[in-house]
């Protein structure tokens, strides 16, 4: 059993977005990105901050969003949406490609893909 089974991830909507893919890259090795329209959203927004810079409207207010290494990629970022109004993708460790939205959080950070 690798570190990944258990692992969990809370988000704070008041943290910024930087400090939110960072604490995903170390609970699961992946990146996290966070976008406004069709752009990357700048780091150091909050969830609140993007709020006024997306047609989207996003969700600052609402409760955390805990996500566990069981679920899959798709739900996921379907979670991110949802709860916050917020478009992101989860991306390999080198953030050179999405991982397939099918898998598990703990497959992707397991490489098994």
């Amino acid at each position: 059993m690798d570190r990944f089974k258990n692992a969990e991830f809370t988000v704070a909507p008041q943290k910024k977005l930087k400090t939110i893919s960072a604490e995903f890259k170390e609970a699961f090795g992946l990146t996290l990105v966070f976008y406004k329209g069709a752009k990357i959203a700048d780091g150091d927004m909050t969830l609140a901050a993007l709020n006024t810079k997306t047609a989207k409207t996003v969700n600052a207010k609402a409760d955390g969003l805990k996500i566990k290494a069981s679920m899959k990629v798709g739900d996921a970022e379907k979670l991110f949406d949802e709860q916050f109004g917020v478009t992101v993708q989860i991306k390999d460790a080198e953030d050179k490609k999405l991982v397939p939205n099918e898998i598990t959080i703990g497959q992707a950070a397991r490489g098994e893909y």
